[in-house]
């Protein structure tokens, strides 16, 4: 019998009107938003599903929507498809979606957990504002060639690999100028697509310092507990058990870019052959596709 794991997106995926179709038909949805809300103090629900989608958008808002609006998408699935939840044996989300594998996992409760995820996109946002920066994904090429791009338009500016998605998806990220001369050297050399991502910075980089010190404190407050299943880090692309390490990743996951790809070949090699993208969008079934094609990989619509 095969292996099932769930996948839970991050930023990007939002889109308004989100979690409304699960808030009026499942009860459970409609608590953990209405919870939210009084968590956070303000309207998170009226955000999801109202927008505008620059608010829904910013970083503030973004990551404490993705991650209750994909709680409420898993449980969707308990109420839909409990075979799927009892079956699923390990987890992993991509940057912001770590916290949400994480409480799906038995690390933090879904209060704790969006406290968490609120002060972590505040701080992020805050070093966002900061240092104009950005982030471009270059489709296409390999990493060879994306990284050497990187040192050739860098200049005195920071420009990294933050983010190794699949096979010819790479996303950069850095300062705002060296951005655009990545985009702009691509492009003119027809070697990828560079796409900007509509993200507010350079997340995934030292210029998110010190987002990942605000972030030690808030994390330093909560009693992690050790993960019912294993949940890959984004960092290094392996399940860690003790909490101590998990809390350690978790600030590192700031500044470290996002190994999806090696992620998803470690589960790919302990015999998972059915994934569940549990939350907004298909970016994530997409990736998986382009990862290893014959696998089986769902979602849940919210």
């Amino acid at each position: 019998m095969g292996k099932t794991a769930f996948l839970f997106p991050g930023q990007g995926a939002q889109f308004v009107g989100m979690g409304r179709a699960l808030y009026e038909s499942l009860p459970a949805a409609k608590d953990l938003f209405d919870r939210a809300d009084q968590i956070l103090g303000y309207s998170l629900t009226e955000l999801c599903f109202d927008g505008p989608i620059e608010k829904l958008s910013s970083t503030v808002v973004s990551q404490p929507a993705l991650f209750v609006t994909s709680l409420a998408a898993l449980e969707q699935l308990r109420a839909t498809q409990p075979d799927w939840v009892s079956q699923c044996s390990a987890a992993a989300g991509l940057s912001l979606g770590e916290y949400t594998a994480l409480v799906f996992a038995g690390v933090m409760d879904f209060e704790e957990g969006l406290l968490v995820v609120q002060r972590r996109g505040m701080a992020m946002q805050e070093a966002s504002d900061a240092t104009p920066s950005g982030m471009v994904s270059m489709l296409g090429p390999d990493l060879s060639v994306v990284e050497d791009l990187c040192d050739q338009v860098r200049g005195d500016d920071t420009l990294l690999v933050a983010n190794l998605l699949c096979p010819g998806n790479t996303v950069v990220s850095g300062s705002k100028a060296a951005c655009e001369r990545a985009a702009e050297k691509a492009s003119a050399e027809n070697i990828a697509r560079a796409v900007p991502l509509a993200v507010a910075g350079a997340f995934h980089t030292p210029i998110m310092k010190p987002a990942d010190e605000r972030l030690a404190e808030v994390l330093a407050g909560v009693a992690l507990k050790t993960p019912r299943i294993p949940v890959v880090s984004n960092v290094d692309a392996a399940v860690h058990s003790d909490p101590e390490e998990i809390r350690s990743l978790l600030i590192r996951q700031v500044l470290s870019p996002v190994l999806w790809e090696k992620s998803m070949r470690y589960l790919l090699s302990e015999g998972y052959d059915a994934f569940v993208e549990v939350g907004p969008g298909r970016v994530l079934r997409g990736l998986m596709k382009r990862i290893d094609r014959k696998v089986n990989c769902q979602g849940v619509e919210v």
